[in-house]
């Protein structure tokens, strides 16, 4: 059963995954953000995904925090374009000696996802705000370009500062956004057709293609999940 809450970190949700013997094994969507993940005494970070990622170990319990979109990359100190489609181990880019305290922290926490929040609190960095106001942006449905021009920034500064803070560029971070706001009302109930209007695709046809290419199935079969 996955169970989240938000995290006293800025933008932030603190989430835990035990499996059941009915959930099986399910695919986690791109949704623009980096996840910092506990699990039989190891941690890992989720890099940013292009395309649902099927984990390819047998289901067990996780803890997790998924931070804001933009900012993992200044805590881990690794660009995310480095972790794009990946999951490692935070011993492959911290010292050993680090990660060996962390996680005998961890192991010897009660609550390893609250253990997983406060490791992320003593060490966030100040949230940069031109990547907060982008992401706002951009979630809104406001066009690339005109974003880029109301935060003071050329295309190529844009894209550069968003390999390094999403893994992409704005234009894939802003489908992946939409996405996300597609499938949040079409699993409220909302009608395939308005969901497409709604979220600003140009059609359900246009919809159902952004869902094939990133997540590798149909909308129906997601819902049903």
């Amino acid at each position: 059963m996955y169970e989240e809450r938000p995290s006293r970190l800025a933008g932030a949700v603190v989430w835990t995954n035990t499996p059941s013997p009915v959930s099986g094994i399910q695919p986690v969507l791109p949704d623009g953000c980096m996840d910092l993940m506990w699990s039989d005494g190891r941690l890992l970070v989720a890099g940013p995904d292009t395309r649902a990622h099927i984990p390819d170990r047998p289901p067990t319990t996780w803890a997790g925090i998924r931070f804001f979109p933009g900012t993992a990359p200044a805590l881990l100190g690794v660009p995310a374009h480095e972790l794009r489609d990946r999951r490692v181990e935070l011993a492959d880019l911290w010292p050993a000696g680090e990660v060996s305290r962390l996680t005998g922290r961890l192991a010897a926490a009660r609550h390893p996802a609250t253990a997983l929040e406060e490791l992320a609190l003593e060490r966030a960095a100040p949230p940069v705000p031109e990547l907060r106001r982008l992401v706002t942006a951009l979630a809104d449905g406001r066009p690339v370009a005109v974003t880029a021009d109301e935060l003071g920034l050329g295309a190529r500064q844009l894209h550069r500062r968003s390999l390094a803070a999403f893994g992409y560029g704005p234009k894939t971070l802003a489908r992946i956004l939409r996405l996300q706001s597609a499938l949040r009302l079409a699993r409220g109930g909302v009608p395939y057709a308005d969901t497409a209007t709604r979220t600003g695709y140009a059609d359900q046809a246009h919809l159902s293609r952004d869902v094939r290419e990133f997540t590798g199935t149909t909308l129906g079969d997601l819902l049903k999940r």
